[in-house]
């Protein structure tokens, strides 16, 4: 019987910190009691959030290579629709709401850095086929076998080591939920920088008010240090964009940027100045696309690798925890003798899923990419083991320092993935086809193993029973593979993964790595070696190494907006001696970006669907003249002057 109590809305005072010997931690709501979690309003609306989140996910991914985490917004959301319904006790409903919510941010996150490769070489190789059911199965499949070995380690993450991860990400959401609770209205300023956000880039991209890039090349000198010094300047306008690196915070943005700046104006320059070559009458572009993006991809590839020599220890005892959970050698309670909030699914159920789970992957491989028995369980056999065992270091990324380093160990199972299916006599377009859904599985089933372990830290923090989160997560990643599948087909559709209007960057990155391992030809080690060197020495230096790589490979306008949005955060959060009142004015703007990355991102996918419908209001000779540029930089001034003193605006 659920309980019509009010129950305390106060986290206890040791939810972030270490237990004493003996002491025990008490949720918000208890043990003892049952309240209102899964019900036709929280799966409802958290299918709606998971169809949202995954089509503004996927394009903001494709666009700048960033997936924005969805469980914040989306929590935000659900505290604003429980109090403007007025339901009470609505925290385990808003609980289900954000878990199956959220599957939008892993699952496209998962698709997003592998799967457009498939169309980005198809354009080279048209008897590659793509079709909808291998991007659905793909991210479908990864993201079941990521919750389905995710699950037995939730008691070691949540509660055995309680207060020694900080699980950052978790920590905003659980404090949203919980301030929501106390009837806030946190979800205002949300909604109004979300309709401020979309309008703005829903005119910047559907009726090409303003340029989207400023770039120095409409000033006549900007155009002769091009073409002489292959060096040039360039800035998004869009909000989405802004948004994020005001999350992503200035630290990190100014190594992101710092990537890009090394590359356009130390590399680029570099190799344009060379005596005789032909990169001197190649425009920086060119130059970027053909060389500097490669040096790029070896820091990413070797800080990927750095990654995981770092958390040998943890796969090591992530091998024991496992053997044991599955040998059923578990010391935990019965499952229906525990604690409602101990709850998981039986041991027996998720063996018996996993088993299914894996039989279902390798028939997908077997008939529906691979099609030769042998070359197929190689495949499976790679897929399963790496999903598996990197599992539990997606998931300790996360508690630590809520950045999942998926893409890294991705393009490591790419390259591995690629010359394994070499060796056993899979080559050239089919080849690539089978790393890259390979990939897929993997990708998606690391970033759903880390995206999950933040839902079941908040469940415990609060309350949820694990069980029912467990269970509805499964139809949330239904939901966002779909999703995301349809998404993805109209975008390539309409712009084209080699366009340049949309950078896919992690995937323009795997399709570079696997196209020479599968076709036979030379792959540029030699700039893949300066990319691994640099991001050793970076190490070394203890500057976050895959962060300044994918700087590197990400164009230079898409990051020199990350660092005005983090310059945002730095200024409106230091402007103050009162430090709550810089905390206010910091958690202002997080709600405010929040909503330009939802708004300017839904717009982007709208904008999309309307070319896609033949409908194209964009002026290109408008765009093509100089006052554009004016125009958009007046506009960009305007928005951020909006961005800052909304953001400084507190009660």
């Amino acid at each position: 019987m659920e309980t019509n109590e009010k129950q305390p809305v106060d986290l206890p005072e040791n939810a972030f910190r270490e237990l004493k010997p003996g002491e025990e931690y008490k949720p918000i709501l208890s043990p003892e009691k049952v309240y209102p979690e899964v019900n036709a309003w929280s799966v409802s609306w958290g299918i709606v959030m998971a169809v949202i989140f995954s089509a503004a996910a996927a394009f903001l991914g494709l666009k700048v290579g960033q997936v924005f985490e969805a469980a914040i917004p989306i929590a935000i959301i659900a505290v604003g629709l429980s109090g403007a319904a007025k339901r009470k006790n609505a925290l385990g409903e808003n609980v289900i709401i954000q878990s199956i919510g959220a599957c939008s941010g892993v699952i496209v996150a998962g698709a997003i850095f592998t799967l457009p490769a498939l169309y980005i070489l198809q354009a080279k190789y048209p008897e590659l086929t793509v079709n909808f059911m291998e991007v659905f199965m793909s991210s479908l499949l990864g993201g079941i076998l990521g919750i389905l070995f995710l699950i037995p380690f939730r008691k070691y993450f949540v509660s055995d080591m309680h207060g020694k991860y900080p699980f950052p990400e978790a920590t905003a959401t659980t404090q949203v939920l919980v301030s929501g609770e106390k009837a806030g209205n946190q979800a205002k300023p949300l909604i109004l920088a979300g309709l401020v956000g979309g309008l703005y880039d829903f005119c910047l991209s559907t009726f090409g008010w303003w340029s989207e890039v400023l770039t120095t090349r409409i000033l006549p000198w900007g155009t002769e240090i091009a073409n002489h010094a292959k060096m040039v300047f360039k800035v998004n306008t869009g909000a989405a964009v802004l948004g994020l690196g005001y999350i992503v915070g200035l630290k990190y943005c100014l190594i992101i940027c710092s990537g890009s700046l090394f590359v356009w104006f130390v590399i680029i320059p570099l190799l344009g100045s060379i005596p005789g070559s032909e990169l001197a009458a190649a425009a920086p572009e060119q130059i970027f696309t053909d060389y500097g993006r490669y040096i790029g991809i070896g820091g990413i590839a070797m800080a990927g690798v750095i990654g995981i020599i770092r958390s040998w220890g943890i796969i090591k005892g992530a091998v024991g925890l496992a053997t044991k959970e599955f040998s059923g050698k578990n010391k935990g309670a019965i499952e229906d003798q525990a604690p409602r909030t101990q709850r998981d699914l039986s041991m027996k159920f998720i063996i018996s899923a996993a088993v299914f789970a894996l039989i279902i992957t390798f028939l997908f491989f077997y008939l529906g990419v691979i099609n030769n028995f042998m070359q197929a369980t190689v495949a499976f056999l790679v897929v399963a083991g790496i999903s598996f065992l990197f599992t539990t270091v997606a998931a300790n990324a996360i508690a630590i320092v809520g950045t999942n380093p998926v893409s890294g160990m991705t393009l490591m199972t790419l390259i591995l993935a690629s010359v394994v299916m070499v060796a056993v006599g899979l080559k050239g377009p089919s080849g690539m086809v089978a790393s890259l859904v390979m990939g897929g599985v993997v990708c998606t089933a690391l970033s759903m193993a880390g995206g999950f372990i933040t839902d079941l830290k908040i469940g415990y923090w609060l309350g949820s029973t694990p069980a029912k989160q467990e269970a509805w997560k499964f139809l949330g990643t239904i939901v966002s593979a779909a999703t995301v599948g349809g998404v993805m087909i109209i975008l390539n559709k309409t712009y084209g993964f080699t366009s340049g209007q949309l950078a896919a960057p992690q995937a323009n990155a795997m399709a570079a790595v696997i196209e020479p391992l599968m076709s036979g030809v030379g792959a540029p080690w030699m700039l893949y070696g300066i990319g691994a060197v640099l991001a050793i020495v970076l190490t070394l230096l203890k500057v976050p190494a895959l962060a300044f790589a994918l700087g590197m490979f990400i164009p230079l306008e898409l990051n020199i907006p990350l660092v005005v949005g983090g310059a945002i955060n730095w200024y409106v959060t230091t402007r103050s001696k009162d430090a709550s009142l810089n905390t206010e004015r910091g958690e202002k703007g997080t709600l405010l970006a929040s909503g330009f990355i939802a708004g300017g991102a839904l717009m982007g996918v709208v904008s999309a669907a309307m070319r896609f419908g033949g409908i194209n209001l964009v002026n290109d000779a408008w765009l093509n003249n100089t006052l554009s540029q004016l125009a958009a930089l007046i506009a960009y001034a305007l928005l951020i002057l909006y961005f800052i003193k909304a953001s400084m605006k507190v009660k």
